[in-house]
């Protein structure tokens, strides 16, 4: 999966689901992945019908599943998988207002608060929001270059304005921290 650039998540999920999928089957050997087609069926099925996943959670067991046959195993599916469809659940989100966001913004501090405004404040994942460095902050034109985002591409954000001083304070915190290392000797 990391040959073809997949994120370590996805990694993760399709490798639980090629586990779930083997377990179901009790599979004990390569042999037993044999008929393919009829077996990811029968899954899919247990899924929507026995477990009622959601339908997104339905096409990711299906995604592994597949690349588990085409791109590992080197195995084609050449007969339709015709699984019973897990039905699309209806949930309206849940979206704290903004006083609501102002109040948790408020109990954090330092870092963890720097963090969770830059996620708030310019749509960053978390994994996108660690990974950020100094030179992909351009304060002049208020945007941040997210370097190797979901799909390992690049792009540019904004940011608000008032995260300035905060980013400020951090650095100016973390210059210290690193001073006392190199004087340190470390």
């Amino acid at each position: 999966m990391r040959l073809h650039h997949y994120s370590i998540h996805t990694e993760r999920t399709y490798c639980d689901w090629i586990k779930k999928y083997v377990h179901f089957h009790k599979m004990k050997s390569r042999k037993d992945l044999a008929e393919g087609e009829k077996k990811i069926e029968t899954f899919l099925n247990y899924l929507a019908v026995q477990k009622n996943v959601a339908s997104s959670t339905q096409n990711q067991a299906m995604n592994a599943l597949v690349f588990l046959y085409k791109k590992i195993l080197k195995l084609q599916l050449n007969d339709e998988i015709n699984a019973i469809r897990a039905s699309k659940k209806q949930n309206i989100p849940v979206v704290m207002t903004r006083e609501e966001t102002a109040r948790v913004l408020s109990l954090m501090k330092a870092t963890p608060q720097l963090v969770a405004k830059l996620l708030y404040g310019s749509g960053l994942r978390i994994s996108e929001a660690i990974r950020l460095r100094v030179q992909d902050i351009d304060y002049t034109l208020k945007t941040i270059t997210v370097r190797s985002g979901k799909g390992a591409k690049d792009r540019v954000t904004t940011f608000p304005a008032t995260l300035i001083p905060f980013f400020q304070d951090h650095l100016a915190k973390v210059k210290i921290i690193h001073s006392k290392g190199d004087a340190l000797g470390g």
